[in-house]
C-alpha cells in the first residue's frame, strides 16, 4: 500500500505562488498515476491536475495556464507548482496515487491547506 505525505501549503496573497510536494513510499512509484485534488468548504473534492507514469498531464479548466504538475521518479515525489493564485484556489489540497485501471488501488494523503487571501 502506498503512503503519501503532502507539504508546502500555506497562506499566500492573490497573484502569488506556492509549490506543493507529495512524497510517496511503500510502492513502485513509477507505475502510478499521480494527481492533485482539492476541496473547499461546502464543495465536493475536485480534480486539479493529473500526471501519468509516462508524463502525460491534464488539468482542470480553472487552473490551466497557472498550475503545473510534475514528478521526480528518482525521489518518488510529485509536485504542483501554483502561480497567479486566486482566492477561489483556497482549499485543502490532497495528493492521490492510483495504478492504471485499478481504482481500488487509490491512496490519499492527509491534505495540506492552501489559503489565498490579502
Amino acid at each position: 500500500q502506498v503512503q503519501l505525505v503532502e507539504s508546502g501549503g500555506g497562506l499566500v496573497q492573490p497573484g502569488g505562488s506556492l509549490t506543493l510536494s507529495c512524497a510517496a513510499s511503500g510502492t513502485i512509484f513509477y507505475i502510478y498515476t499521480m494527481a492533485w485534488y482539492r476541496q473547499a468548504p461546502g464543495n465536493e473534492r475536485e480534480l486539479v491536475a493529473r500526471i501519468t507514469s509516462g508524463g502525460m498531464t491534464n488539468y482542470a479548466d480553472s487552473v490551466k495556464g497557472r498550475f503545473t504538475i510534475s514528478r521526480d521518479t528518482a525521489k518518488n515525489t510529485v509536485f504542483l507548482q501554483m502561480n497567479s493564485l486566486k482566492p477561489e484556489d483556497t482549499a485543502v489540497y490532497y495528493c492521490n496515487a492510483q495504478r492504471p485501471f485499478a481504482p481500488a488501488s487509490a491512496a490519499w494523503g492527509q491534505g495540506t491547506q492552501v489559503t489565498v487571501s490579502s
